[in-house]
């Protein structure tokens, strides 16, 4: 039975990156192409702390990101609200050794424009990526897993300093029993950086 739901989470997470990723090569048509809004790129950082298992880790990791107009990576039609984003990490464990940590994430990025301010834009995010880890808890199988996360966030408008941004996620790292061994690493992770 294990085996069966084990498979069922595989395919879950292979098709949510399948799906991700397999449109951003879908030709956009025209029609769309004229109302996009422009892609955006940004730098910043993660500050992570893991709570689950019980385990003192914190981590801090660089950030990449690309955010791009929904309706340029998927071939429809998306509320004006959404966006794509495509990120890269890169870091390290800061607590109890110093250890790398890597990762590349896909999130769709809803804007919640009911409550903008002339400041503030919140939003909420999800999405799921790959993880490399360079250690494993007791129990984890594999230093290459899922990573599945979702958190809500907010641009931050300066008139002198740009676009900032920061959020707050909520992080698991699985091999979606993809090996016999699996457990979990759960975290809250902090992130901020500035759109260019």
């Amino acid at each position: 039975m294990s085996d069966i739901l084990g498979w069922k989470r595989v395919r879950i997470y292979i098709l949510a990156l399948l799906v991700l990723s397999g449109n951003m090569l879908c030709p956009l048509p025209v029609a769309a192409a004229q109302e996009l809004v422009p892609t955006r790129f940004g730098l910043g950082g993660n500050l992570g702390s893991v709570y689950d298992p019980n385990e003192k880790i914190d981590f801090v990791q660089v950030v990449g990101l690309a955010l791009f107009d929904y309706d340029a990576v998927w071939p429809h039609r998306a509320p004006e609200a959404l966006r794509f984003k495509v990120e890269a990490n890169l870091g390290l464990t800061t607590a109890p050794k110093m250890r790398v940590i890597a990762s590349g994430n896909m999130l769709a990025l809803y804007f919640l424009d009911r409550l903008r301010s002339s400041r503030l834009r919140p939003y909420a995010e999800a999405g799921i990526g790959l993880i490399y880890t360079d250690f494993q808890v007791d129990g984890q199988g594999l230093r290459i897993n899922f990573n599945p996360q979702a958190g809500i966030g907010t641009e931050i408008e300066t008139n002198r300093y740009g676009v900032w941004f920061t959020a707050f996620r909520l992080h698991h790292v699985s091999n979606a029993d993809l090996h016999r061994d699996n457990r979990g690493i759960n975290s809250v992770v902090l992130s901020f950086g500035r759109f260019f």
